[in-house]
């Protein structure tokens, strides 16, 4: 029997969609804070939030945005998201003040909040469901990919041209992002719901999804333990004389998962998420074990790759387990509670493990965040494992009684 087809056009298209934006943000985080040192004269505090302000404006608009999904259309919101992206995109260009450089910032994030919240969502629309864990995880693999390229061509940006060519480059990237968009077909929700939708009042439950936050929360206390790689990771080589290998660090993240996809997007069809969930945590915790006691560059490559393969892994299973077992109306909402929390995360984590580091150095920051993944194991099992289990366990037992 063949397999329903996974690489369509509409699935390749909102894959390079969500690439290009994803590749466009990383460029940004990674060149901001210095770009606004060199500019604006400003502290480094100041200058780090000009790159962290971005993630606070994507969490603001996300709940939003996945209530919207479901009365303005998917593809509607996306080409919204991407086209004000855009603009903002451009908007970099006359800047002159640093109060100016943070409002913008701060509105692009509404417009990354927006975009990938609609991507993530029509991902799950165009992927079988027979293929969900597969399929699932080959999409994440775009932000992955974006998160080597993007820093990487950032920081030869600044480093060889001039500080202006960063927004060309990135002004270039949305354009095509949302012509990428604007290709795609993508199937809407019947118009009865949305007339519906449109007349009820206020609830807590049409802006964030109940069944998909206890994912989501483990998903929040896994990205402030990830957000130590992204924001640290340069200093801590500065620090360990390993400069050069570290460029190299998201090249091994991104090749070693890339080379998991196939394996692992399979094991979370065939045998379910715990499967896939379980290791995946435990490869992340290791990997930091591995990074807090790199002394060449070897060893900080194989950190790369290990925590490429459990936090990659781990990442993509979550949010298709966020958006499993929910009414087909609620997958945006579930989209976006996911990643509230996961960016919630990922901006807190930075601000709140700047703290510990006079105190712990960045050897044992990374040994505290590799105690945070394994105490995730039987958290994970306590929120989702245990019920997942269950019902593993139960329909083996009715497979067993119909044949």
């Amino acid at each position: 029997m063949s397999k329903t087809k996974l690489w369509t056009k509409d699935f390749i298209m909102v894959s390079t969609s969500n690439f290009l934006l994803f590749v466009s943000f990383y460029i940004l985080m990674v060149t901001l804070a210095i770009y606004s040192i060199e500019q604006f004269n400003v502290s480094g505090s100041i200058a780090g939030l000009a790159s962290s302000i971005f993630v606070l404006g994507a969490v603001v608009v996300r709940p939003m945005a996945g209530n919207l999904i479901a009365s303005v259309g998917r593809k509607k919101l996306l080409v919204f998201g991407l086209a004000l992206f855009l603009v903002v995109t451009l908007l970099y260009f006359p800047i002159d003040s640093i109060g100016w450089m943070l409002t913008i910032r701060f509105v692009h994030g509404f417009a990354f909040g927006i975009s990938s919240t609609a991507t993530g969502t029509i991902a799950v629309d165009v992927i079988p469901p027979s293929r969900r864990g597969e399929g699932m995880g080959y999409f994440a693999t775009s932000n992955n990919l974006a998160m080597s390229i993007g820093p990487f061509v950032g920081l030869m940006t600044i480093q060889y041209m001039s500080n202006d060519m960063i927004f060309v480059i990135t002004t270039i990237i949305s354009v095509i992002a949302l012509v990428t968009a604007l290709s795609m077909k993508v199937p809407e929700l019947e118009e009865e719901y949305k007339d519906n939708q449109v007349k009820r009042k206020f609830r807590i439950d049409d802006y964030f999804e109940s069944s998909a936050l206890p994912i989501s929360v483990l998903m929040l206390i896994l990205g402030i333990a990830n957000s130590s790689i992204l924001s640290f990771i340069s200093a801590y080589s500065v620090e360990i004389n390993l400069v050069s290998a570290a460029s190299f660090f998201f090249v091994m993240y991104a090749v070693f998962l890339l080379m998991s996809r196939p394996f692992t997007g399979r094991l979370y069809d065939n045998k379910g998420e715990n499967s896939v969930m379980y290791p995946s945590i435990a490869l992340f915790g290791i990997g930091l074990v591995v990074l807090s006691q790199a002394g060449n560059g070897f060893t900080l490559l194989v950190a790369g790759a290990i925590i490429g393969v459990g936090f990659g892994t781990l990442q993509s299973s979550a949010q298709t387990i966020a958006v499993s077992g929910i009414p087909h109306r609620r997958v945006g909402l579930a989209t976006a509670t996911f990643f509230t929390f996961y960016d919630l995360g990922m901006g807190l984590g930075p601000f709140l493990l700047g703290y510990f580091i006079p105190v712990t150095g960045f050897r044992g920051l990374y040994l505290a965040m590799s105690v945070i993944a394994f105490l995730a194991l039987p958290l994970y099992y306590l929120l989702h494992g245990k019920k997942s289990g269950r019902e593993k366990q139960t329909g083996l037992a009715g497979n067993n009684r119909a044949s």
